[in-house]
């Protein structure tokens, strides 16, 4: 369902939709009795009352200082003082290449929302201008209630909203190795990357449901599955490799295993 948003930028405001721009076609596991497969169910319980509560008599709280809990439902979220609850705002732009692709959470399409020519055109301008300058906005939106850092960029003509971890919430990775390279490592690594560059992710198979089919039916028949093959070792001569995989990918094998 689509969430009726504007985007804002300077004095400019742009009404627009915005609706989730992915969605997952894996195929479920469901969790299960390993007796009898009977699926597992998990209920909605009250800790004071012990009853079930049905779905919509469900609410959000926080729990005081004092020991009581505030309970906030969907209508007093609404009344939440925020000025982003309703509003893609613009903070500013920088070059795409300066978010840190680590930092992507959601990715959201945000579609002209009125059909009037004013609207559309502000709407084909933004876009235009950020596709023409390979520029992203960053912004603060509250598209699901809790307040986020979100970058808009173009795609196909249309604006995608991602929204993004704030700085704090990205941990840092530790220490780098700092085992020493040699140049000429470094140049048939680099040279590698060149023969195996040019991969369209269209391409690329999702293999995952047709194990899965391979598994259920093997498992249903009563039989056992080959156990997959290891992740590779690390190579004792790495030139040796680098050297080999080179060769491979001249004559079209790609890496060879």
């Amino acid at each position: 369902m689509a969430t009726a948003m504007s985007v804002s930028f300077g004095l400019v405001s742009v009404p627009v939709l915005v609706s989730p721009a992915t969605e997952s076609h894996r195929v479920q596991l469901h969790e299960v009795h390993r007796g009898d497969g009977g699926r597992i169910r998990r209920r909605r319980v009250c800790e004071l009352d012990g009853q079930e509560v049905a779905y919509q008599d469900v609410a959000r709280g926080v729990a005081l200082p004092d020991g009581t809990t505030a309970v906030l439902d969907d209508v007093a979220l609404e009344r939440l003082p925020l000025a982003t609850t309703h509003v893609i705002e613009v903070l500013g732009f920088v070059p795409a290449g300066t978010v840190d692709p680590i930092s992507y959470q959601r990715a959201y399409y945000a579609r002209p929302a009125d059909a009037a020519a004013a609207a559309e055109r502000s709407y084909e301008v933004l876009v235009a201008a950020l596709a023409r300058t390979g520029l992203v906005g960053v912004a603060k939106t509250a598209i699901t209630s809790r307040e986020r850092l979100a970058v808009l960029r173009p795609r196909h003509g249309v604006l995608t909203v991602h929204t993004v971890y704030w700085p704090d919430e990205i941990r840092e990775p530790g220490p780098a190795p700092t085992l020493p390279v040699t140049d000429r490592e470094l140049e048939l690594a680099e040279m590698l990357l060149t023969h195996l560059k040019g991969i369209d992710p269209g391409d690329v198979r999702d293999e995952y449901a047709e194990a899965l089919d391979q598994l259920v039916a093997a498992v249903t028949a009563g039989r056992e599955l080959e156990a997959p093959a290891g992740p590779r070792e690390p190579p004792q001569d790495l030139m040796a490799a680098l050297e080999a995989s080179i060769r491979a990918s001249r004559r079209g094998e790609g890496t060879p295993r």
